[in-house]
C-alpha cells in the first residue's frame, strides 16, 4: 500500500478498461506511466510550481494530507484541461501519487518502504539504490532526478526531528516516523554526490516463532533464552552489522515480564518492546556550535536514578560499558546490550577496550573481572553468503582463572559447506555442557528440561 492509500485509509481499485495514456500508447489504464517519461516528469513539475505558489508546505504537515490531495487533484485537472491531454485515470493516479511522494513523502523511495522484506535501502548518488531484501543486496531502478532531489529527500527526513545537514555539518543520522533508522552524508565527505542508507525497522515485526521458523535458531536454543531472561541473568548479544542484532534483541524482550520497569538507551531508537512499561531514551549529537550533547553514558548514568528493573542498551559503544557492567554487577541484574563483534571472545576483548575509553585507569585483570562479574550469556548471531541468519553460539561466562574469563559453548551452529544454489549447510548442535545456571533457574522456579543440555544434533 503506498502513501496514497495510506492517506486514503485504503487501496483503490485501479480501472481496468484501455484508455488512450498520456504517454501517447494504448494500454489498459492500471499499467501505469508509459514509454514517455519526459512529458510525464514536466507535468508533474509543473503541479509542484503551481503548488509550491498555492500553499504552505511546511504547514500541511501539520494539517494533515487531506488538503494536499485536494490540490494537487484540482491543478492536475486544471493543466490537464488547459493543455487539452488526454489521460488515463491510471496515469492520474500516478501523478497524484508521485507528486505527493515528492512533496510530503520521501519521493522515489517511498514504493521500497512499502515493501516489507525489505531491510534496507542505500542510496550511492541520485541515480543508484540498492536494496537488501532477505540478507542479499540488489540494485532497483528506482532514481532521482538530480542531486537537488535527493537532497530535498534528505532535508525533509532531518528536519522532522530538528536536525539539520550542511556543508559545515555533512553527516546527520535520524529516524523515520515509523522506526527506521537513517544516515545521511553529502558532500564534500560524499564525492560522488549525497549518500542516505535506510535501516528499516517499520516492516514486518519479527516474533521468537519467526526466527525459529526461519532457522535462526532452535526450540531448545530459544527456550534457554527465555529461562535465562526470567532468570534474570545478564545478556549481551554479539554480531557483525546487519546480522540481526537488534532483531534478536527485540525479540528476546518479549520473554520480559511486564510487571517490570524498562529503560532503554539507545543512539538511534530502533527497539521496539511490547511490555506496558517502558521509558526509552536516545541521544542528542551536539548543535552546529557544537554544544548540547547527551551521550549514552550521561543517559545510564542518568537511568540508574529512575527505577529501572532492567536496563537495555541498543548497543555499547564507547564510555558507557564501564557504567552499564558495575550496574549489571550491582543490582541491575537481567539487563542486556548489543555489541559489534565477530565471536563471543571477539566481543569480551571489545568491552575491555571500550572500558579504557572511560578515562578510568584499570589494570588488565581488574576489567576481566569487572566483565566476569557482570555478564552471564553472551548470543553470538552471524549472516551469511545466502543471505540467512543464524544464532552460530550461545555462550556463558564461568568464571575467571588467573587473569583469563572462562566461557563455555552451551550451542552453536556448525557450518558443513554450501550447495550448488549457494545455500549454506549446517546443522545447530547442543554441547552436552550442562549450564553453570541451571540451578539459578530452578531455585528462580523456571527449571530447565534435562535434555536440553544433552549432546545432540537440533532441528
Amino acid at each position: 500500500m503506498g502513501l496514497i492509500d495510506r492517506l486514503h485509509g485504503q487501496a483503490e481499485r485501479p480501472p481496468t478498461a484501455v484508455q488512450p495514456s498520456l504517454m501517447g500508447e494504448q494500454r489498459p489504464a492500471a499499467a501505469g506511466v508509459g514509454v514517455n517519461p519526459e512529458l510525464f516528469q514536466d507535468l508533474k513539475r509543473r503541479v509542484q510550481e503551481r503548488l509550491l505558489r498555492n500553499i504552505d508546505v511546511t504547514k500541511l504537515e501539520e494539517a494533515g494530507y487531506a488538503p494536499l490531495l485536494s490540490e494537487i487533484t484540482a491543478v492536475i485537472n486544471s493543466l490537464i484541461e488547459e493543455d487539452h491531454l488526454l489521460i488515463t485515470e491510471a496515469d492520474r493516479a500516478r501523478l497524484v501519487e508521485v507528486t505527493t511522494n515528492d512533496m510530503l513523502g520521501l519521493g522515489p523511495l517511498e514504493p521500497l518502504l512499502q515493501d516489507n522484506e525489505i531491510s534496507d535501502i542505500l542510496v550511492n548518488g541520485y541515480n543508484q539504490v540498492w536494496i537488501e531484501r532477505r540478507g542479499k543486496l540488489y540494485k532497483t531502478a528506482v532514481r532521482f532526478q538530480d542531486d537537488a532531489h535527493l537532497m530535498s529527500v534528505i532535508n525533509r527526513i532531518v528536519s522532522r526531528i530538528g536536525r539539520r545537514i550542511d556543508e559545515a555539518s555533512p553527516m546527520v543520522d535520524a529516524r523515520l516516523p515509523d522506526g527506521s533508522r537513517v544516515h545521511a552524508i553529502i558532500p564534500p565527505l560524499a564525492i560522488d554526490g549525497p549518500g542516505l542508507c535506510i535501516r528499516r525497522f517499520g516492516g514486518h515485526a519479527y516474533r521468537m516463532g519467526d526466527l525459529i521458523t526461519n532457522g535462526t535458531l532452535t526450540r531448545d536454543m530459544a527456550e534457554f533464552m527465555r529461562l535465562a531472561i526470567l532468570t534474570r541473568l545478564n545478556i549481551l548479544v554479539s554480531g557483525g552489522t546487519g546480522s540481526g542484532k537488534t532483531t534478536l534483541l527485540n525479540c528476546l524482550s518479549s520473554y520480559l515480564p511486564e510487571n517490570q520497569r524498562i529503560i532503554t538507551i539507545e543512539d538511534a531508537a530502533e527497539l521496539a518492546l511490547q511490555q506496558p512499561h517502558v521509558f526509552r531514551l536516545e541521544t542528542r549529537p551536539p548543535n552546529v556550535e557544537g554544544k548540547g550533547e547527551v551521550t549514552q553514558r550521561e543517559l545510564f548514568r542518568n537511568t540508574l536514578r529512575m527505577r529501572p528493573d532492567r536496563v537495555i542498551v541498543g548497543e555499547v559503544r564507547g564510555a558507557e560499558v564501564l557504567d552499564m557492567l558495575q550496574a549489571m554487577s550491582t543490582g541491575h541484574d537481567g539487563s542486556m546490550a548489543t555489541i559489534h563483534a565477530n565471536n563471543p571472545r571477539d566481543s569480551l576483548g571489545r568491552l575491555e577496550m571500550m572500558m579504557l575509553l572511560s578515562g578510568v585507569a584499570l589494570p588488565e585483570k581488574a576489567m576481566r573481572q569487572y566483565i566476569a562479574a557482570a555478564l552471564n550469556v553472551i548470543i553470538h548471531i552471524a549472516r551469511f553468503s545466502d543471505g540467512s541468519r543464524k544464532v552460530i553460539k550461545i555462550t556463558e561466562i564461568t568464571g575467571m582463572e588467573g587473569e583469563t574469563v572462562l566461557t563455555q559453548d552451551l550451542f552453536e551452529y556448525v557450518r558443513a559447506g554450501v550447495d550448488p544454489a549457494g545455500t549454506v549447510l549446517g546443522s545447530f548442535r547442543a554441547s552436552g555442557t550442562r549450564s553453570i545456571y541451571a540451578e539459578r533457574m530452578e531455585t528462580a522456579g523456571f527449571p530447565p528440561p534435562p535434555e536440553m543440555f544433552v549432546a545432540r544434533t537440533m532441528t
